[in-house]
């Protein structure tokens, strides 16, 4: 419903309310004013029927009766009561002290007028009421037998008025006071979700795309609600795309000087790798081969000259799909290939590997120099959280209900602050000062081109747990 239609069936409903309360209260009082109207009339015409019945009569027994009639009379707004017969003589008289006075009957004026001359009197409702006289001949047949005066004050007749105005007055008050409390009410109802809305917006425009406004109505607050929501979705899926286009132009300048850097390395690496093949010629020719330990350092000095090249190759082509080359690989041997490498850097920080590998563990379906790369990452990783030493716990098991693998690698470093683990993964973010954020990016890349997943949970100066799921059967490439 719209607001302008609310609003109209709200002052509608306020004005029926109010005229129907108004109406009930004129009725009640017509009402009221009716019954003594009939009252007074009911009383005059017995004084009528009394005053004949004295006209009428030769004693003067009825007049005590006369005087205590008036006395209930009084309530109903008779104040008065004389009898005057024809001469002018006043023969009974609610006021006993009256009887037998003269009365000039040229200033009798027939009929029902206030008394003229005469002090108001305070009435029931406390107001000063003008008192009316009545005076009526009683005439029998064709004979006039005197007159009937009847001093009347109809207090009560202006009490039920009073009563009426001011209830009248009450109501009206009241449903006055109702349609304020109503408009505030609505005011507040309809001008809160405004400043809200208002503080969302200056939010928005201060750069907090995370407002939402509810919509909590169908008029045209809830519209406005609506195509606020459109807005601030519009400019979140422009911020993130600018968000993704400034990235990938990062990204491009970067790959591209990295390109070129990698390239320039790999001439190097292979000189390098030349070099240990022809040392390796010369101690064997030298030594009778009797100096099998520095054949064996060249012979590692080849191997990570080979996967830094290898390295080179995926940094070059990171922007490129991976070559994933998967065969039947034990997970134990990679774990032993790797730790080799790092041994003595691990020793000289006190750090110490703790493997906690299922017996039972099937062989794994991966590419070996790849996962052998993440698990020198991840290991990498670990030892640098950990400056003071500690333990690194690798751990792999076999998930039968899933069928996966799930490989752990869980250290007692530094840990990772909540607000960066949804960015370590991403490339080129790090918090080492030696580092350039491809560590784990490559190795996000890789568990994902296998199929598997990763995820990463850590408590700040405490630990960091990197839990890695990898399907068992072979990932079509």
């Amino acid at each position: 419903m719209k607001l302008n239609t609310k609003l109209v069936i709200i002052m509608l409903t306020l004005l029926v309310i109010a005229v129907l309360t108004l109406f009930v209260m004129n009725q009640y009082s017509q009402h009221k004013l009716v019954e003594e109207i009939q009252d007074s009339s009911s009383a005059i015409s017995e004084v009528l029927q009394k005053s004949v019945e004295d006209l009428t009569s030769e004693t003067d027994a009825e007049t005590s009766k006369l005087s205590e009639y008036v006395d209930e009379a009084r309530k109903k707004g008779i104040d008065e009561i004389n009898i005057i017969d024809n001469d002018g003589e006043i023969i009974d008289s609610s006021d006993p002290a009256k009887i037998g006075k003269q009365r000039d009957l040229k200033k009798l004026q027939k009929g029902f007028k206030p008394i003229p001359g005469a002090k108001g009197a305070r009435g029931v409702a406390g107001t000063i009421v003008k008192p009316y006289k009545l005076v009526v001949p009683v005439i029998i047949g064709d004979q006039q037998l005197g007159f009937v005066e009847i001093n009347l004050l109809l207090d009560n007749i202006r009490e039920i008025q009073h009563d009426n105005f001011v209830r009248r007055l009450v109501a009206t008050f009241l449903v006055f006071i109702f349609g304020t409390a109503t408009i505030i009410f609505l005011a507040r109802r309809y001008t809160d979700p405004i400043h809200r809305l208002a503080a969302g917006v200056k939010k928005v425009s201060a750069g907090d795309l995370s407002v939402t406004f509810p919509v909590e109505s169908g008029d045209e607050i809830g519209e406005l609600a609506v195509n606020f929501n459109e807005m601030v979705g519009k400019l979140r899926e422009r911020e993130s795309l600018e968000k993704r286009l400034y990235e990938a132009e990062h990204l491009s300048r970067v790959g591209q000087l990295a390109s070129g850097i990698a390239h320039e390395i790999r001439n190097p690496l292979n000189y390098i790798s030349l070099a240990a093949d022809h040392l390796k010629n010369e101690i064997q020719v030298a030594c009778d081969g009797s100096r099998s330990d520095l054949s064996d350092l060249l012979d590692k000095i080849k191997e990570e000259v080979r996967r830094a090249n290898y390295m080179v190759l995926n940094f070059m082509n990171y922007g490129r799909p991976l070559k994933i080359r998967p065969s039947e690989v034990s997970y134990s041997e990679l774990v032993n290939k790797a730790l080799p490498v790092l041994a003595d850097k691990l020793e000289e920080q006190r750090i110490k590997i703790i493997t906690d590998i299922a017996p039972d563990l099937p062989l794994m379906w991966a590419d070996p120099e790849l996962m052998r790369n993440c698990l020198v990452n991840f290991i990498t990783n670990a030892s640098q959280a950990m400056p003071d030493g500690g333990a690194i716990t690798l751990g792999a098991r076999l998930d039968s209900d899933k069928n996966q693998f799930e490989l752990t690698f869980a250290d007692e470093g530094t840990g990772i602050n909540p607000e960066e683990l949804d960015k370590i993964f991403q490339p080129y973010f790090t918090t080492k000062e030696a580092g350039i954020g491809l560590g784990l990016a490559i190795t996000e890349r890789i568990i994902r081109e296998h199929g598997g997943t990763i995820e990463v949970a850590s408590e700040p100066g405490a630990w960091t747990i990197f839990t890695v799921t990898l399907p068992t059967r072979p990932v079509t490439q």
